[in-house]
């Protein structure tokens, strides 16, 4: 399936799902940005369903470039759909109080995870006063691959249009989309570290690798995926429950 197509399919299942599927129609799809080419595709295709579409951008003690490009982006959807509506949400003081209240449980991969909870938070915020839906933009390596993303942070959504995407696949889209090529280029990150970190330096495998790992099992980073994969099955899987014998 060329880039067309599969954005074509994407707009179209969001519809379908907002339509019959729901016994009350969303009236709007929520979904926050970074700066990334995951959340830009995903939200342009929402854009282009015709629906109130909120984009959310929420700095948290952001690296500057990540902030501008979310915001470079926002405009951009703002100057080309009249369904959009953009909101800048500075999480600052939010994050500073909650680590402050915290501050007897320190530890800096849990306030990374924190960070994208509040955003989580935030998202439906907006979504619950609107009658809206947040939408995910997992893709698959993330979201079914090695689960990169934080448990009921980022992976805190209503509905996944491109988690059955690999990242190449949703380049190619980006493309197809004409989104920025500063966005297209720029290096995958969760932006949920003061340092800026690379989604590849936390993973230590780019996506690339890690695609083809995940398509076949004789590759030579096979073995790597599967550990990281490992370390993450509990994001995956359903949460145990403790099960009655009456």
């Amino acid at each position: 399936m060329n880039a067309g197509k599969r954005i074509e399919k994407i707009k179209n299942w969001i519809l379908d799902y907002c339509g019959e599927s729901m016994p009350i129609k969303p009236k709007c799809l929520v979904i926050g940005v970074s700066g990334g080419i995951d959340s830009a595709v995903t939200s342009t295709i929402c854009a282009l369903t015709g629906m109130k579409t909120f984009v959310i951008s929420m700095p948290i003690k952001q690296v500057k470039i990540q902030d501008d490009l979310s915001k470079t982006h926002c405009n951009w959807l703002e100057e080309k759909f009249k369904n959009i509506e953009v909101k800048n949400i500075g999480l600052d003081s939010v994050f500073d109080q909650f680590q402050s209240a915290l501050a007897n449980h320190n530890s800096e991969h849990a306030y990374a995870n924190s960070k994208a909870r509040i955003r989580m938070t935030t998202l439906y915020q907006v979504a619950g006063s609107s009658n809206g839906i947040v939408i995910g933009t997992g893709n698959k390596v993330e979201d079914f691959g090695v689960g990169f993303y934080t448990k009921y942070g980022d992976g805190g959504v209503d509905i996944s249009p491109i988690a059955d995407c690999t990242k190449t696949q949703i380049w190619e889209m980006g493309k197809e989309l004409k989104i920025l090529d500063d966005i297209i280029k720029a290096e995958p990150t969760d932006g949920l570290w003061l340092d800026g970190r690379t989604d590849a330096s936390q993973l230590g495998m780019t996506y690339q690798e890690l695609e083809e790992a995940m398509k076949d099992p004789k590759n030579k980073n096979h073995k790597k995926y599967l550990e990281i994969r490992n370390k993450n099955l509990h994001k995956m899987n359903p949460i145990p429950v403790c099960k009655m014998d009456d």
